[in-house]
Order: C-alpha cells, then structure tokens, then sequence
C-alpha cells in the first residue's frame, strides 16, 4: 500500500495515476475540500484528513509500506511544510514503512534566510536522512503543470508578466516526467538514500518562456517586466496586516530573484537512471493546450 500526501495537486494527481495504472494500491490523503473525485474513480482509497493533525497522520500511516509526500502550502510553512512530515517520517518508522519519498525543491540546500518554504525542506530532509528508513529525495526545479494557467492566460492576451530579471536561468521539468521518477524511485537501487536535483532537458533564460507560448500559439509575445522592488514594496505593506502572507511572498521572491536550473551532467544522470528521454517544456505545453 502506498500512501500519497497531496494527493490532489499537480504531482500527487499523476503519481497516483501512474501508481494505480501499475495495479498498485493507493491511499490518497486529501482534505474534505478538495476535489477528488478522479483518485475514487481510480480506485484509490480515500483518506479524508488535515495533515495539521497528528491523529489523522497516525491513522494514514496505519498498514502502508511506502509513503510519498508531495503536499505543500502557501501560506502555513511551518505546520504542513515542515511538522506534518516530521510526523509522517516518524510514523513511517513506527509503521516499518520500507521506502520515504520526499518531494523537495530545488535549492533547499542554499540557505535563503527569507524563503519559508525552503528552510522548511531543508530541515524535513535532514531528519529523514537521519531517520534510519530507506528514502529518495526529489529537489525538482519549475513544475511545467505550473505554467498552464499563465499559458492559458497568453493564449486569450498575449501577455506575459515577467518580473525582475530576466536572463534568470531555470529548467523546467514536465510535472508527468517527475511523478514517474517519483514511482520509480521505490523500486531503483541507485537512488536509494539518494537526494537527486530534476530538472527538465533544456536550460531556460526566464525570457525563453513567453518565446515558447509564443511559438505554442502563433502569436507574438509583449512581456511586461518590473522590476523585483515592486515585490519588496508589497512584502513590506503586507507585514503590517498579514504576516503569513508575507512570509509566502518571501519565497516567491527567492524564486524570481535566483536561478534554478539543473547542468547537462545532471539531467544525463537522470536519465541514465531512470531510462527516459526528458520532456521539453514546449512539448509537455502543446499535449496539455492541444496545440
């Protein structure tokens, strides 16, 4: 029995695809109000929980062997982020679950002081390093599935709202080409105790992007850039009313003001591992837009 945290989202929706395609057994954990009909359709048992709670974590945990945690938040780092998967590591333990895998983020290693959401994943990979289970730890870069909406958006405008600096470098990695290197990494030798950096295949300038909708849609692309002070400016507004936003904002600052990106040695030590050909951003863009 695998169990699948975030199981409605970007990644957890297709690893609980690719995992039940295989004839696996799958316990989605998922909030009362989320939309899940697609997992019962699948056949995926259903966990209705709040990974605030311990108690519903302990309940989850209950007779699975494998656990993958792919949730996350935007707004409460330190509850979901970070102490719920304290407490599935813990549980795993308990539960002598055989495999851990944790969906981190490119970068966590780097220390960014003002990035919640990054420190957060910093300390959860530690602990499950030291926790005595087996586990694989997955830092992806930019998820492709992200940038559907804002494709979508370019697509009926032509707009694209790039902020800061533009010839940031990232690498893209198809959301799909992650959740089946997350299935796999149960049953991989290689990337066993193993923390891997995914990117996608090509190194992107942050203006490479609007250039591929462009490409994706026929029509030329007006780029609309300001500049990253306007970010700080709404941060330090927002401290005085919201906090949580705030500290949500801090990490959407890290990510545009920094790069992230995997090198060619690294994408070719995926594939080598993982015996696929990665998929472009433009590609994985014209299967989903039907284009």
């Amino acid at each position: 029995m695998f169990l699948v945290t975030g199981a409605t989202g970007g990644i957890g929706r297709r690893v609980v695809r690719l995992l039940r395609a295989q004839e696996m057994s799958v316990r989605s954990f998922v909030r009362l109000t989320s939309h899940y009909n697609e997992l019962e359709h699948r056949n995926s048992d259903i966990f209705i929980g709040d990974l605030r709670q311990e108690g519903d974590i302990q309940k989850a945990c209950r007779g699975v062997e494998y656990i993958i945690s792919t949730h996350g938040s935007a707004s409460d780092t330190l509850a979901v982020d970070y102490r719920a998967n304290i407490e599935l590591i813990d549980q795993a333990k308990a539960n002598g679950v055989q495999h851990f895998v944790f969906i981190s983020v490119l970068g966590a290693d780097r220390g960014y002081e003002d990035a919640p959401v990054f420190k957060a994943k910093r300390a959860v990979e530690k602990y499950l390093q030291t926790s005595g289970l087996n586990y694989t730890i997955l830092r992806p870069s930019g998820l492709a599935s992200n940038l559907l909406p804002l494709a979508e958006r370019f697509r009926e405008t032509g707009l694209y709202l790039l902020i800061g600096d533009y010839k940031n470098r990232t690498s893209i990695v198809s959301t799909d080409d992650l959740a089946r290197m997350i299935v796999d990494s149960v049953t991989i030798p290689a990337v066993r105790n193993q923390i891997l950096p995914v990117g996608g295949p090509e190194i992107l300038t942050r203006e490479d992007i609007p250039r591929i909708f462009g490409r994706v849609f026929n029509k030329e692309p007006i780029i609309i850039n300001p500049p990253l002070f306007l970010v700080d400016g709404l941060r330090g507004a927002l401290g005085l009313f919201n906090p949580q936003a705030q500290n949500a904002l801090g990490t959407f600052r890290t990510l545009l003001a920094n790069e992230f990106f995997c090198n060619s040695e690294e994408i070719a030590n995926l594939e080598m591992i993982f015996r696929f050909k990665l998929e472009t951003l433009e590609n994985f863009l014209r299967r989903y837009l039907a284009v």
